[in-house]
């Protein structure tokens, strides 16, 4: 079968490698309907992550069981399954508090950028469709497996109420999924921190009510003029760097959340700042697992499009021409066909 291999940065590589096997009894083994290029995929792409040898890409997945365990119970070959970038059990305690990826199993799912990928804790993990979706919907039903789950959980720790506003620091796919939760959460108002140009009009198109072009200080100062120098009442920091994270902050008001979900590189905080500011953090990986229901019926009955976040669409193939695009700002996020 064809696999995404990353060698080294810049080097990707898709071969021919062998297909899955059960290792375990609480595994499954999915035929790939769709996969897709996470914006975090390219940490490792840029360089900015170690390498011990060649790294299976992908861990955004939705298809066809076609195989299970022993111990598997609520999923079976011949449905269509969209699971969690995070594996988990969803029995341990903190799944039962509904944070399924602090999971006391807890894997990070790999290799799915390839035409047949192994989940393991398969019970805990997949969620199956009542039958097969429509092609069409396979885009956005991909997108619940982590991006959309990832910008929702940024919302929901962010504590998005009706009413409030909002702002979304980062326009790549986790942002802009970010948006379509605030929407869905009621907000009232949503500022969108983006110069990019097809960024903002997705955004928009999300339910952003405002875009602000200007990044540190000076975007800062926009977001304060148009709250009358109050800031925003949540804030979702989705990129991960001292510069994003130190302009989340600053956006809050005193007594408001920041939800973050981008994968930290160099983010340092300041106990003293954070203590006087009086604003609150919540974030880390998100708990797909526990939105995964939900959102999954918002798809299946069209009331939302998150699949509108993919604006290339290759053959797994040419998943390193994906790569290139992305790290070129060419495209928000690949869809690769399998």
């Amino acid at each position: 079968m064809l696999a995404t291999l990353m060698y080294a940065p810049g080097d990707v590589r898709v071969e021919d490698i062998a297909e899955p096997q059960i290792l375990k009894p609480t595994d499954a083994i999915i035929r790939l309907a769709a996969t897709c290029i996470c914006g975090s995929d390219l940490w490792p792409y840029r360089g900015h992550e170690p390498f011990d040898g060649a790294k299976a890409m992908g861990h955004e997945y939705c298809g066809e069981v076609v195989a299970v365990g022993d111990a598997v119970t609520t999923v079976k070959p011949g449905q269509f399954v969209v699971g969690s970038f995070c594996i988990s059990d969803n029995t341990c305690p903190h799944c039962q508090y509904g944070f399924q990826s602090s999971c006391e199993q807890r894997e990070f799912m790999s290799g799915a950028q390839a035409t047949l990928a192994r989940v393991p804790l398969a019970d805990g993990t997949l969620v199956a469709l009542d039958e097969k979706p429509a092609d069409d919907l396979i885009p956005s039903l991909l997108a619940v497996s982590d991006v959309l789950g990832t910008g929702w959980y940024a919302a929901d720790a962010a504590r998005v109420q009706s009413g409030s506003t909002v702002v979304v620091v980062g326009d790549g796919a986790v942002g802009l999924m970010g948006v379509l939760a605030a929407k869905q959460m009621g907000a009232a108002r949503i500022v969108a921190m983006s110069r990019h140009k097809t960024r903002q009009d997705l955004a928009l198109e999300f339910g952003a009510t405002d875009i602000i072009a200007e990044r540190g200080d000076a975007g800062v100062a926009a977001l304060k003029a148009l709250t009358h120098n109050v800031g925003a009442d949540a804030v979702l920091e989705c990129v991960g760097t001292q510069e994003s994270m130190a302009q989340a902050i600053a956006c809050a008001r005193p007594g408001s959340m920041i939800g973050y979900v981008g994968v930290p590189h160099g983010v340092q905080f300041d106990g003293a700042q954070m203590f006087f500011d009086q604003k609150g953090l919540l974030g880390g990986p998100a708990p797909v697992r526990r939105f995964l229901p939900d959102l999954l019926d918002l798809v299946l009955a069209r009331k939302i499009n998150p699949g509108r976040v993919f604006d290339l669409e290759l053959p797994l193939a040419d998943a390193a021409d994906g790569y290139r695009a992305m790290d070129q700002r060419e495209a928000i996020k690949v869809l690769l066909r399998t």
